[in-house]
């Protein structure tokens, strides 16, 4: 079995999936960071595909950055100045040739991961 990487975000507030949420993605050697990708999360509070398909997969260090501000000021008013989540980074190894699920559960105060099946 190839490996890949996939996620999906929940508003725990809401009691619903993130919709339109964006995530990014990147590859960590040593002191480089290199963006691989950048989607939005769709109506399920999924992307659309595999963050990390099987063909571009490789073990190593990731970590993925929710926009959480972003999505969080557009469905609560007034947002605090500074808020209080911004970006949400989760960094991660990834050592071996398996489905990696890293899911993120979000609300204006809390988040929380693991991962996932």
């Amino acid at each position: 079995m190839a490996g890949y990487l996939t996620t999906h975000v929940l508003d725990t507030a809401h009691g619903r999936p993130a919709a339109g949420l964006t995530v990014e993605l990147y590859r960590i050697e040593g002191e480089s960071r290199s963006l691989i990708r950048a989607v939005q999360t769709n109506a399920d509070g999924r992307t659309d595909s595999p963050i990390l398909p099987e063909e571009e997969f490789e073990t190593g260090i990731y970590e993925l950055v929710f926009h959480a501000g972003d999505y969080l000021d557009a469905r609560f008013s007034p947002p605090d100045s500074p808020r209080f989540l911004d970006e949400v980074p989760i960094r991660f190894g990834m050592a071996e040739e398996s489905h990696y699920h890293v899911p993120l559960l979000i609300s204006p105060f809390g988040y929380s991961t693991y991962r996932g099946s």
